[in-house]
């Protein structure tokens, strides 16, 4: 692997943990921790790029912020309307077409060869995520504006991730996102005093936010900026079932559920996967 392509690999690990710190901060409204989080995420990446010199990197033309402020704040947006109007289970399942489509997208977005292997690494990877997520899962055709959300999540952020190493947005330095991030934190602050009653965070709560900020909804989307400019967009979106599994066991390790036969199975599906697509060429 490349180096690029290892820090898009750290991102994944980083959404890894996102589902046991969002379940220490349970009790506060969606909109509102998304909004904390990345203003904790935007704020670090300012202060860290402000401490390199590098604060013109913030300027940018309005393509790229129409780009870095959709894909963030247009991807969290579709997820939680579809878990207002779907199932969560079903959306859930439908959101994690994001890396399939991802690899897919790959070869007419920016001219790489797919091939069997690849395919059948991400395919694997599929079939794992939706063995774990997907169980049990039924489609009623009330929830259908729900599901066209969550396929609305799983299109942005493909689209987002593959162009992000496009001719057009390749030279975008990757110091722009912690602008993106605030910006995203200012839409999500007033979507949240729109739609939700504001909630004052406890202790525990405090800390996960921070948590979140600093991992998952903050250092992870600059890792994957440079991951999907300059590494294999091909092999991390295949590798990115490893997050709903990497997730589950984390769960399990903080006494949140119980391993299965169902998690194994899903487990060793990804990891093959991953192999797979890994020795392609």
């Amino acid at each position: 692997m490349s180096p690029a392509t290892i820090a898009g690999c750290g991102a994944l690990a980083l959404w890894a943990f996102l589902a046991l710190l969002s379940r220490m901060a349970a009790g506060i409204p969606p909109l509102q921790i998304t909004a904390m989080g990345f203003a904790v995420g935007g704020v670090v990446g300012l202060a860290v790029v402000a401490a390199t010199g590098r604060l013109g990197a913030l300027r940018q033309r309005p393509l790229a912020w129409l780009h870095g402020v959709g894909g963030l704040f247009g991807y969290h947006a579709l997820y939680f309307i579809a878990l207002a109007l779907a199932p969560a289970v079903e959306a859930n399942l439908i959101n994690y077409l994001w890396p399939l489509l991802i690899v897919l997208l790959a070869a007419p977005l920016r001219g790489l060869r797919l091939g069997p292997a690849r395919l059948t690494g991400v395919g694997l990877g599929f079939a794992g995520c939706a063995i774990l997520v997907g169980t049990g899962a039924s489609f009623p055709p009330e929830a259908l504006p729900g599901f066209l959300a969550a396929l609305g999540c799983a299109v942005t952020w493909a689209v987002y991730s593959v162009t992000s190493g496009t001719k057009a947005l390749a030279g975008v330095p990757t110091e722009a996102v912690a602008g993106f991030c605030l910006a995203t934190a200012l839409c999500a602050l007033l979507a949240h005093l729109a739609f939700e009653t504001t909630v004052m965070p406890d202790t525990r709560q405090w800390i996960a936010v921070l948590l979140l900020g600093l991992g998952p909804v903050g250092a992870a989307f600059f890792l994957w900026d440079v991951g999907m400019k300059r590494g294999d967009p091909r092999l991390l979106g295949t590798l990115a079932y490893a997050v709903p599994v990497a997730s589950t066991l984390l769960l399990i390790l903080a006494g949140e559920g119980a391993l299965s036969l169902r998690v194994l199975l899903a487990t060793l599906m990804v990891a093959g996967g991953g192999f797979v697509a890994a020795r392609a060429r």
